[in-house]
């Protein structure tokens, strides 16, 4: 499977898609300093309110994210990697954390503005 791989800036919170990392000394910098990687699921916070569940119709993955979407507080985007494709929707003025893709095995991501990034697997 496709690994995502995130960074973001400490400073100023902007955040990058990496598609092939270096391994030089140089990384990534913003704001003169060294970008992050974001790795899922290790903030420590509510599990069952970030993770990215998903139920499978008619070859249709229909994905809910058990959070609110509050002005200060929300899931900004869920994605969907595969073998071979990245979809994402964006959430920002969304009622609901939710997403629709075509079925097929891969990896689930939802972000939460507070709290980072979360996953779960497609089987």
């Amino acid at each position: 499977m496709k690994e995502l791989i995130l960074k973001k800036c400490n400073s100023c919170q902007a955040m990058v898609k990496v598609i092939t990392d270096c391994h030089c000394p140089c990384g990534i910098n913003c704001c003169d300093e060294p970008m992050e990687e974001i790795k899922a699921n290790t903030v420590d916070a509510s599990f069952e309110k970030h993770v990215p569940t998903y139920e499978i119709k008619d070859n249709i993955i229909n994905v809910t994210v058990n959070h609110v979407m509050e002005e200060n507080h929300y899931i900004e985007w869920i994605m969907f990697v595969t073998e071979n494709t990245e979809q994402t929707v964006y959430l920002k003025n969304a009622k609901e954390a939710k997403a629709t893709f075509p079925y097929q095995k891969g990896i689930l991501y939802a972000y939460c503005n507070n709290h980072g990034l979360w996953s779960n697997e497609v089987k």
